[in-house]
C-alpha cells in the first residue's frame, strides 16, 4: 500500500497531463475488471469527464472504434492472470495512437516499453492486486478533479446517502 502512495507525485504529473481530457477507457482483466469499473466511476463522479470501464478482453467490441491520439486509456496491467494478453490489448492501443496510461507490477519493463505512462505497484497475489491499483485510480481522479477546480468532497448530482423508498 505504502509503494502505491508513493506513487503519487507521478500520479499528480500524469494528471496534469489529461485533465482537459474529454473522455477516458479504462481496461482490466480478471481480478482488475471491476477496478477499470471503479477507476471510470471515480473520474466521472469528482471530475465531470466522460469514462467508461471495460473488459479488456472484449475492447474490441466497441472501445477499440473511439481510440485516437485524444483518448486516454489506463490499463491495469499486472503481471497476474492475463499478462501477455493485456500486452496484446495495450500494443492495439498504441497501434491507435492511444494515449496509454498503464498500473504495472514493479519493475515490468515490457509494458514500460509501450506505455506513455506507466504507475507501479508492489508484487502481490493476483488476488489482492486490487486493492493496490486502486489506490493510484483512485489519485488519478482526485488530483484530475482538484486541476479542473470542483469540488471533491461534495460531487454535483450524488447523494450522501443512499434512499430506498
Amino acid at each position: 500500500m505504502e509503494k502505491a502512495l508513493q506513487s503519487n507525485p507521478l500520479v499528480e504529473i500524469i494528471a496534469n497531463e489529461y485533465k482537459d481530457s474529454e473522455n477516458c477507457l479504462y481496461l482490466g482483466r480478471g481480478y482488475n475488471f471491476p477496478v477499470a469499473l471503479e477507476g471510470a466511476l471515480k473520474l466521472k463522479e469528482i471530475s465531470y469527464i466522460h469514462a467508461e470501464g471495460y473488459p479488456a478482453a472484449e475492447m474490441k467490441h466497441g472501445p477499440i472504434a473511439l481510440i485516437d491520439e485524444q483518448m486516454p486509456v489506463i490499463v491495469i496491467a499486472t503481471n497476474k492472470g492475463h499478462y501477455e494478453k493485456v500486452v496484446s490489448n495495450i500494443q492495439e492501443i498504441k497501434s491507435r495512437k492511444g494515449k496509454i496510461i498503464a498500473i504495472v507490477t514493479e519493475g515490468d519493463e515490457q509494458v514500460k516499453e509501450l506505455a506513455d505512462h506507466v504507475i507501479e505497484v508492489p508484487e502481490t497475489l493476483e488476488c489482492l492486486t486490487p486493492l493496490l491499483t486502486t489506490i493510484p485510480l483512485q489519485l488519478l481522479s482526485y488530483h484530475i478533479a482538484v486541476m479542473r477546480g470542483c469540488n471533491v468532497d461534495q460531487p454535483r448530482n450524488l447523494a450522501k446517502s443512499v434512499t430506498v423508498e
